[in-house]
């Protein structure tokens, strides 16, 4: 069993709900949640939209791997309205470029896997800017300040009070 961290976000539909299921479905799916951060709403990073995210970390204990853990997420995302497109609508053309990031129903991401350090063409763990940002830093230092992240080797509450994104 692996002691995994993931943040869920939300800025699109109910989005306490969403959080909510997501969370229920990581259980049934994926494996056994240990702890919840708090609900913490923040503005987008990376984009503009007039309507801000709600976040919140969850330590879970999985038997999964990374890979199968990233499949099993992204059809948990997947069922509860995630649409991950090439082209969304409101950008039909390739030749018209894509954001980097739009709102979205739910968004589960792995932060942390155990001590693990994954650099795949698929999953790249832990996150490549979880002590960047601020939105992921604070709930996982509610359940985890002492954890240790394994590329930086600081714990999470230092690299919270270190971090520059409000």
């Amino acid at each position: 069993m692996r002691e995994v961290f993931l943040l869920l976000g939300s800025n699109r539909g109910n989005r306490h709900e969403l959080l909510y299921k997501a969370a229920a479905m990581i259980a049934a799916e994926a494996g056994t949640v240990l702890n919840l951060s708090s609900i913490y709403e923040t503005e987008p990073w990376g984009f503009t939209d007039p309507i801000p995210f709600l976040n919140q970390a969850l330590e879970i204990e999985t038997e999964l791997s990374p890979e199968k853990l990233l499949e099993t997420l992204l059809l948990i995302e997947k069922k509860l309205g995630r649409i991950r497109e090439e082209n969304p609508v409101n950008f039909p053309s390739p030749a018209t470029e894509r954001p980097a990031y739009i709102g979205r129903t739910i968004d589960i991401d792995i932060l942390l896997y155990g001590n693990k350090l994954i650099l795949s063409d698929s999953l790249t763990i832990p996150h490549p800017r979880l002590h960047e940002r601020f939105f992921a830093l604070q709930p996982l230092a509610e359940i985890a300040p002492d954890f240790v992240h394994p590329a930086i080797r600081k714990d999470i509450k230092t690299l919270l009070k270190m971090t520059i994104d409000y």
